[in-house]
């Protein structure tokens, strides 16, 4: 299962992207969204400067079809709203996958991260494609592979590790300042650490295009 952030160009020709670009420091945020088969329906928090205006041109775009005011804050709205014009629901309904909220857009690019099997993926990636989006990715990896891979200690002693500042540059901690931390042997915590970066660093080889899995064999 690959966990994914995407961000994803609007074409120029969406309302959303119209309107999000016409007020670049707002934001839309699609907190629950359902398509059928023409339409959309969404649940949609606007916040920041500009926010009527953004919202007058909601009402008044050809593609919103309904736009009903539910609650509002001092610099936030929150609306409910039907359009006919949902291309990312579209292509998310399309590729198998459901909405995993927020949905931010800003400025003519909209951001989400997606939970899916790596072929739902390739999928949707088609869908953008055949929707003329495109899109980049922020970070791709396996979900749940840190949990499921590492044993309770090694997950321990890295996340120590990691906060001590043992990997940063320059190191912040030593390995003897880290084993006297952790009230443990430099040796065992050593052989630990290395066990647990072989694993980490192996796994996330695997989501390298050039990478090979026969190379972790040979």
């Amino acid at each position: 299962m690959a966990r994914a952030e995407l961000t994803i160009d609007l074409p120029e020709s969406v309302w959303i992207s119209r309107i999000s670009t016409t007020y670049p420091e707002t934001r839309f945020s699609v907190l629950a969204a359902f398509p059928d088969e023409e339409h959309g329906v969404a649940l949609l928090e606007v916040s920041g400067p500009d926010v009527v205006e953004a919202l007058q041109d909601m009402h008044e775009s050809d593609a919103v079809t309904q736009l009903d005011p539910l609650e509002q804050n001092d610099d936030s709205v929150l609306v409910q709203f039907e359009t006919d014009e949902p291309l990312l629901l579209f292509s998310l309904r399309e590729a198998g996958l459901p909405l995993d909220p927020p949905l931010e857009i800003q400025d003519g690019r909209g951001t989400l991260e997606v939970v899916a099997p790596h072929a739902k993926l390739s999928q949707l990636r088609e869908q953008l494609d055949a929707f003329g989006m495109d899109f980049e990715v922020g970070y791709l990896y396996e979900s749940g592979d840190s949990e499921r891979l590492l044993t309770p200690r090694q997950q321990e002693v890295l996340v120590a590790a990691i906060e001590a500042g043992y990997y940063d540059t320059p190191r912040e901690s030593t390995l003897t300042a880290l084993a006297d931390d952790l009230d443990t042997a430099k040796s065992t915590l050593s052989e630990t650490l290395h066990r647990a970066e072989e694993t980490a660093i192996k796994q996330f080889a695997t989501n390298l295009p050039a990478f090979d899995q026969e190379d972790l064999t040979a």
